[in-house]
């Protein structure tokens, strides 16, 4: 079993300097939001409140079938760093598109907000930038059919050392831990953010991607991540435990922190032997649960680069996911820099 041997003892507080702050390795995604009923996800067999992946036929299909939409720039990890723009941090983003109409949306969006975009778009590529379905329903919950494209192409040589190295974390998307070449790829992103005396974190993403690779996620944390984030039931699905308490119990000690999100109840952060239990911020109404752990993660994460106490952490991260469930999409709407500097007063 690999063991990590980078450990540098350094506080969060003690990070050197970096030309960013995170730099994100995921799903290049435009997504396609717009409501739905009970009726339409029955009708279609969709599993309410998961992601599903699909096939080119099927995208279209759906995309045809539901109500008007809006188009956005998304993809997990790039809301992540749109949020860390947000909050005045400075982000790297790495993920494929194709060259294409969608792949140039992506790439303006992206870079407007001031993230760093580097990859560039593959011209004449066999599939098209991904997509993805947000159908949200009247009780916020958010449905999500997507279409990879040529996201799920991205491999070794597409990891910049550059934004790596030069990052203080890099955040790395569970959703794009399917094909052998991205898992190959999230191994060099580790290894060379650790030579660099950096940090990497990883988002469990769904249930469905723990599902399909646990035994490979299990592997990745205990051996390459040093941060998780995960929801409740992301933790319980890698471990297989009986209950949250059981997770927690698994995971403690297998990366040197942890953040689990729990809804409303807020979210539990584990670093060694210690729990902190941070509590969700108020909403006035929930619309859009889309991107409530994007920005949860972007939240810490800043934090965390900022020298933060881990409870400070866990509370910018609940201040940025309460913004983002008010409207719809899954980036902010307000700045959250100004946000929180009010919250946290």
């Amino acid at each position: 079993m690999v063991r990590r041997l980078h450990r540098t003892g350094k506080k969060a507080g003690a990070m050197t300097q970096a030309m960013f702050d995170v730099c994100g390795v995921g799903n290049a995604i435009v997504d396609v939001l717009g409501k739905a009923d009970e009726g339409f996800l029955a009708r279609h067999a969709l599993a309410k409140g998961t992601m599903t992946l699909v096939d080119a036929a099927r995208i279209e299909t759906l995309y045809a079938a539901m109500g008007p939409g809006v188009e956005m720039s998304g993809g997990s990890a790039a809301n992540t760093l749109a949020g860390l723009a947000s909050l005045g941090g400075r982000g790297a983003y790495i993920g494929k598109v194709a060259d294409d109409q969608f792949g140039r949306v992506f790439a303006h969006d992206l870079r407007a907000i001031g993230v760093d975009y580097r990859s560039r778009p593959v011209a004449g590529a066999e599939a098209p930038t991904a997509r993805c379905l947000v159908l949200v329903t009247a009780d916020a919950q958010r449905t999500m059919q997507t279409f990879l494209g040529v996201s799920v192409t991205l491999g070794p040589d597409d990891i910049d050392p550059e934004a790596i190295g030069g990052a203080r974390i890099t955040y790395l998307e569970g959703y794009l831990f399917d094909r052998e070449p991205a898992k190959a790829a999230f191994v060099k992103a580790a290894e060379i953010a650790h030579a660099a005396g950096r940090k990497v974190a990883l988002t469990l993403s769904d249930p469905f991607c723990v599902d399909r690779h646990r035994a490979a996620f299990q592997h990745l944390v205990h051996g390459h991540v040093d941060i998780v984030f995960a929801n409740e039931a992301e933790i319980v699905s890698l471990y297989e435990a009986r209950d949250f308490d059981g997770a927690i119990a698994r995971l403690r000690g297998q990366c040197e922190i942890a953040a689990v999100t729990r809804s409303g109840e807020g979210s539990v952060v584990v670093a060694g032997a210690t729990t902190h239990t941070v509590s969700a911020e108020p909403v006035a109404r929930v619309v859009d649960t889309t991107g409530a752990g994007d920005l949860y993660a972007a939240g810490f994460l800043y934090g965390l680069t900022q020298g933060r106490d881990l409870p400070t952490c866990g509370r910018i991260g609940s201040i940025a996911a309460a913004e983002v469930i008010g409207h719809y999409g899954a980036r902010p709407e307000t700045a959250l820099a100004r946000l929180v500097a009010a919250r946290l007063r």
